[in-house]
């Protein structure tokens, strides 16, 4: 399986989330926190050019001359958006596109945009091809990594599959 935004992003959030949608178990079609960021995209894209962008595998919100740009609601998990964005950056250049990073967290009751840019070095390329390896063979695993109930989980699409 070729790794996504998606799956790079679980990665980091929850290695068990991430094994459980990389091998097709996939309960986003319940949460309302899943609904709330697509429906954000959708209103941020209405009537603008340079919206959501389908290459290979994966989705980029926009794209400008300077920037990749990738909007999400919260900055709850900002090293897991920071790592999405580096792999959209890699498949750019792979496609001779280069681009620097820029994530967009448009938080409700928060009055000023907090934006964090990202720009691809050699050095965080070599670092997503070891990550991208770990991830392959954490994939292959016959069973889920083991769950540790944290604060977040809550919140988590799969909640009820790893504690109900």
């Amino acid at each position: 399986m070729k790794i996504n935004g998606t799956l790079i992003n679980y990665y980091f959030h929850c290695k068990r989330q991430f094994w459980l949608h990389g091998n097709r178990i996939n309960l986003e079609a319940n949460s309302e926190d899943v609904r709330i960021g697509k429906i954000l995209h959708e209103l941020k894209s209405e009537g603008k050019n340079n919206t959501e962008i389908s290459i290979d595998n994966v989705k980029i919100d926009k794209l400008t001359d300077e920037y990749l740009v990738e909007i999400k609601k919260s900055d709850a998990d900002v090293e897991a958006v920071k790592w999405q964005v580096i792999l959209y950056l890699k498949i750019l250049k792979d496609k001779g596109i280069e681009r620097k990073g820029k994530i967009e967290f448009d938080e409700k009751n928060k009055q000023k945009k907090k934006i964090i840019y990202v720009e691809l070095t050699e050095a965080l390329e070599k670092e997503l091809e070891k990550l991208e390896l770990e991830m392959k063979e954490l994939l292959e695993k016959d069973m889920p990594p083991k769950n540790y109930e944290v604060k977040k989980c809550k919140r988590c699409a799969y909640y009820e599959y790893c504690y109900v």
